[in-house]
């Protein structure tokens, strides 16, 4: 099995949703995306995934700087890249929208060997008073560690 190697995390995804199902998707990329991936230019604190009419899964404001060397052919930075999951997936996905309120969210991308995968979340909104106590378990749990009681 070829390594993994985490290109960036989706931090925000943690604190602000509760996540569930987790799937793994690969995604269709331009040669310069990737190029600038293994540099390792990317944000995607403002990413979120949509499904189309055509039961396609799309990952919308991922941004990818351009690269440095690239030409006149460089990528858009933040186009619509299209994710690719089996259809049994997509119907599991779309069920769980459908029915229990959720939203789907890029949690991560890496390079599993050459390829470029991104993990999505089924995720369901956290409230300002869960947000609040997540903050104070992560307090708790790094006194702990720390050995600093109260």
């Amino acid at each position: 099995m070829a390594g993994i190697k985490i290109i960036t995390k989706n931090k925000r995804a943690h604190y602000d949703y509760l996540l569930e199902d987790k799937f793994e998707a690969g995604i269709k990329l331009q040669g310069t995306e990737v190029k600038s991936l293994r540099d390792g230019k990317c944000v995607m604190n403002d990413a979120f995934c949509t499904i189309s009419k055509q039961n396609e899964v799309w990952i919308n404001q991922l941004h990818i700087a351009p690269y440095q060397f690239g030409t006149y052919d460089n990528h858009q930075e933040n186009r619509k890249r299209k994710l690719l999951l089996n259809a049994s997936e997509i119907k599991q996905i779309q069920k769980s929208l459908a029915t229990k309120g959720q939203t789907l969210i890029p949690t991560k991308i890496y390079f599993k060997g050459s390829l470029v995968k991104v993990e999505i979340s089924l995720g369901k909104g956290k409230k300002l008073h869960d947000k609040r106590e997540s903050t104070k378990k992560k307090e708790v749990e790094r006194k702990l560690r720390q050995g600093k009681f109260d």
